[in-house]
């Protein structure tokens, strides 16, 4: 049975209005006091919410637990003057057999909804795990859209986000940003693996055919995923952080796959503070110094430099960092920074005053480009 259906057949047996909704869960623990259950005692736990559970608000509705945990309770709302004692106990049992057989729609979710929580669930557990199990479980091969070649891009939000109608809200901003073929699938609390179909690299190649140059795929899944992000931050989550990699098969890669973006995710955000675009083939680097002990970071950074304070001033940082990502052009990096290219090698001389170490030379430009993402990670007393 689905949700829609479910609803239409439970307000005919009312001949009530009955409305679906998602409440706070302070929200819903405010009125606790007021939870009547079929059994005798409340549940101990602070943050229970047990499906049955109901409230009624003084001066207020009706409201029937579905599922909840401590971010969220989803829950049916009817007018509180439409029904009797009776009929609440009645309704809150329903709810809680229907929970307890299975029944599809008991949880206010959609069938794609909870398709996709379920198969994140598993994906979660999986991550979890130390012995992975990388193809997917026969009860997930029924979608035939995960056996086609997809873009996966794994979306994590910095404000507490992760009701239902966000899931509802991002499914609308998502198809119509990317396409309808678009999987969500919702991770861990605020993170979010959606995968998107490989034609939007084509379709962001074929604009740029009039052109001289043609993007590559990985110009083209930046830009994607750059035009996504803005989108994002405007219309939806505020500050999030997006990842993507190349295109995949979910059918045998969807566990890797969000493992190398959920690094990659850590990579940007520990070695690239203020960058909310993460993406992994730019972050080879980062992700073998990650791997260096803490203690010999320290240990190399101090041995290398002659002053270690060097690298906390930050006109130097934001020099080196627009020098390096304009492959140690000096006349482009003047341009970015808005100076005189005398200006600009002026402080590049200062540096290698400072430090002995000249970004002008290949050995010297690697070695500092490495102290300096050392530095950013590196506990200093």
């Amino acid at each position: 049975m689905s949700e829609a259906k479910w609803m239409v057949q439970l307000q005919a047996v009312l001949d009530c209005p009955v409305r679906q909704l998602q409440l706070p869960f302070h929200t819903w623990e405010s009125h606790k006091d007021e939870i009547r259950r079929l059994s005798a005692e409340m549940p101990k736990q602070t943050n229970a919410v047990s499906t049955g559970d109901y409230v009624a608000v003084p001066d207020g509705p009706i409201w029937f637990a579905l599922h909840g945990n401590q971010n969220g309770v989803d829950v049916l709302e009817v007018d509180r003057g439409l029904l009797n004692e009776k009929e609440m106990r009645l309704i809150a049992w329903t709810i809680s057999q229907m929970r307890s057989a299975g029944v599809e729609g008991y949880d206010g979710y959609s069938e794609s909804e909870r398709y996709a929580r379920e198969l994140g669930d598993w994906i979660t557990e999986q991550l979890d795990s130390n012995e992975l199990q990388l193809s997917l479980p026969d009860q997930f091969k029924s979608k035939g859209k995960l056996f086609s070649s997809m873009i996966p891009f794994l979306l994590v939000c910095e404000q507490a986000e992760s009701t239902r109608s966000s899931y509802t809200e991002l499914e609308k901003l998502l198809r119509t940003f990317l396409a309808e073929e678009v999987i969500i699938i919702p991770l861990k609390d605020q993170e979010w693996l959606v995968l998107g179909p490989q034609s939007l690299i084509h379709d962001a190649q074929s604009e740029e055919r009039d052109e001289e140059n043609v993007e590559s795929d990985e110009e083209s899944l930046a830009s994607i995923a750059s035009g996504l992000h803005e989108m994002l931050t405007s219309e939806w989550v505020g500050e999030c952080h997006l990842a993507v990699a190349q295109p995949m098969s979910p059918i045998n890669s969807i566990v890797s796959t969000t493992a190398l973006l959920r690094e990659t995710v850590h990579l940007g955000r520990a070695f690239h503070v203020g960058s909310n675009i993460h993406l992994p083939w730019l972050l080879h680097l980062e992700r073998l110094l990650n791997t260096i002990p803490e203690v010999q970071r320290l240990k190399f950074v101090e041995q290398a430099l002659k002053r270690t304070d060097v690298f906390l001033e930050p006109e130097i940082v934001t020099t080196l960092e627009t020098f390096f990502g304009l492959d140690c052009n000096v006349s482009e990096t003047a341009k970015k920074l808005y100076i005189h290219r005398n200006t600009l090698l002026y402080r590049l001389d200062k540096l290698k005053q400072e430090t002995e170490l000249d970004v002008r030379q290949f050995r010297d430009a690697v070695l500092v480009k490495i102290i300096l993402l050392l530095y950013k990670v590196t506990k200093r007393k």
